[in-house]
């Protein structure tokens, strides 16, 4: 990867950082994540190798983890790697035949592949240690909470880097 595409990648993750950041005021266990948005536009923009995209993943899942109030912060750094390999692999299915919708649909899938992995991972730890599952009140509440989050937030997503991704790539081509 070139210095300028480490650069970009830099600060879309930051700017997704500082949006993650400020959806720490919103109350509850759960909230959506938009740095799944802005992983996703800066691997649209500079589309890295597989293996590049999972360290991008890596980074945003660091990042999810670290600022984060959700049931279980650590499952983001494996939901996160997981988006951003979708969102690459699903991009590069997708842009020579769905050239307007690409970034929109890369980024609602990888934003699915994510949270559904999250969601995942968290039951497997609430299975795993039953005690927890006190504070997700029932495994079927939190499956029922959390669905919802993870269908409108896809949506979200994919709307946000469809309307960014055009304006993005043309200033990058200057």
């Amino acid at each position: 990867m070139k210095s300028r595409d480490i650069a970009i990648v830099g600060i879309l993750l930051a700017a997704g950082a500082i949006v993650r950041f400020m959806s720490l005021v919103i109350p509850g266990p759960i909230v959506a994540n938009l740095v799944i948005a802005f992983y996703s536009l800066a691997i649209l923009l500079v589309v890295p190798k597989v293996n590049e995209a999972l360290g991008i993943g890596a980074i945003a899942g660091l990042v999810s983890a670290l600022i984060s109030h959700s049931i279980f912060p650590p499952a983001n750094l494996i939901s996160e790697p997981v988006g951003a390999v979708v969102c690459i692999l699903v991009f590069m299915l997708v842009k020579d035949r769905i050239r307007v919708g690409a970034p929109g649909i890369s980024t609602a899938i990888a934003t699915l592949a994510s949270g559904f992995t999250f969601v995942g991972v968290v039951v497997l730890l609430l299975l795993a240690a039953p005690g927890m599952l006190a504070k997700a009140v029932t495994l079927t509440g939190f499956v029922m909470a959390i669905v919802p989050i993870v269908l409108i937030t896809a949506v979200v997503n994919g709307i946000i880097v469809q309307m960014l991704y055009p304006s993005a790539s043309r200033i990058l081509e200057r």
